[in-house]
């Protein structure tokens, strides 16, 4: 995994996996994450809306928010752990009124939203690119704006911590599970005569 270029949708449940969208200038980088499961995609969107033609789901945000749900919980994420990030969305050019940024930020929370998911972190607007990274596994996320510091959108530290007392909690029980088992095998010495 790695670079997460314009148009493109990648997902990964793969810890130590590095999903990066470079270069979000107007455009949206979306991060779904499952903290729990240790599972992380990216859509690094282009444009608001599609028409009925264009079959790239992952350039417009009508498509790649619906596509990017579906492929995160293909590969073992629940929807309702899911949490949304976004950066990007920055107004790069003065063309009039037209701020395509605004626009497909305002796209992606809308297909959020219909999705029934909401946005738990946004880096977007301005006038500066960005970079948005997703640390599979740890599920952490952050975002860089050229020539600034690192933003930590998302500490994936709670979900490796909770993941962690799940799979202590299961080894607990088959290990618990195993032992009386064990013991219902080991036949029971009798003494006396049953009546």
């Amino acid at each position: 995994m790695g670079s997460v270029r314009m148009g493109e949708i990648e997902v990964s449940c793969r810890a130590g996996d590095e999903l990066v969208a470079r270069g979000l200038g107007s455009c949206i980088g979306l991060a779904l994450v499952d903290r729990f499961a240790g599972i992380g995609g990216l859509a690094h969107i282009v444009l608001p809306e599609s028409t009925p033609t264009d079959r790239q789901p992952g350039k417009f945000a009508d498509l790649a928010v619906p596509e990017l749900i579906d492929r995160i919980v293909r590969a073992g994420a629940s929807p309702r752990r899911l949490e949304a990030l976004l950066a990007g969305g920055a107004r790069m050019f003065e063309l009039g009124d037209l701020d395509i940024g605004a626009r497909n930020a305002e796209a992606v929370r809308s297909g959020l939203a219909a999705s029934g998911l909401s946005v738990r972190a946004a880096e977007t607007g301005g006038n500066r690119g960005r970079t948005l990274r997703v640390e599979v596994g740890a599920c952490t996320v952050t975002v860089k704006e050229a020539g600034g510091e690192s933003i930590t959108l998302l500490d994936g530290s709670a979900g490796a911590a909770r993941r962690a007392r799940v799979t202590a909690s299961a080894a607990s029980a088959t290990a618990a599970t195993a032992a009386m088992a064990a013991t219902a095998a080991t036949p029971m010495p009798t003494t006396g005569v049953l009546r």
